[in-house]
């Protein structure tokens, strides 16, 4: 890989986690921001209906899995990065073959191949 396609990576990659992070703090938020309260005419934070308690829930719920998805991201991208400092960035991991440029354009912070990862997700 030459030096300008890793550097057009990097920037991808460094773009890619300014925008991630932006969105995690934002689900941090919403999150643990708490429901009910006086911003629903309630004066205490408990809501009043069960089917208010159900929905709150789920919503805090989906925001704390959106929430991980989003840091596992920033993760891999962190770990891409450093790839890419080590020179070892668009080989796959399990069996050191180069990764096609489609897949990583896709999914820049990738460490398998195709077939690695189907392989890899078959035996989860």
């Amino acid at each position: 890989m030459t030096k300008a396609e890793l550097d057009t990576y990097r920037e991808t990659l460094l773009a890619l986690r300014t925008r991630l992070s932006g969105n995690v703090s934002h689900l941090a938020e919403e999150a643990l921001r708490a429901r009910g309260g006086e911003a629903s005419g309630s004066l205490s934070n408990a809501p009043l209906h069960m089917a208010d308690l159900g929905t709150d829930n789920f919503e805090q719920e989906f925001a704390l899995g959106l929430l991980q998805n989003q840091e596992q991201a920033l993760t891999e991208i962190g770990e891409a990065l450093e790839r890419i400092r080590k020179g070892t960035f668009g080989r796959c991991e399990e069996c050191e073959g180069v990764i096609p440029k489609a897949r990583l354009q896709a999914l820049p912070y990738t460490r398998h191949c195709v077939a690695c990862a189907r392989k890899l997700q078959r035996s989860s």
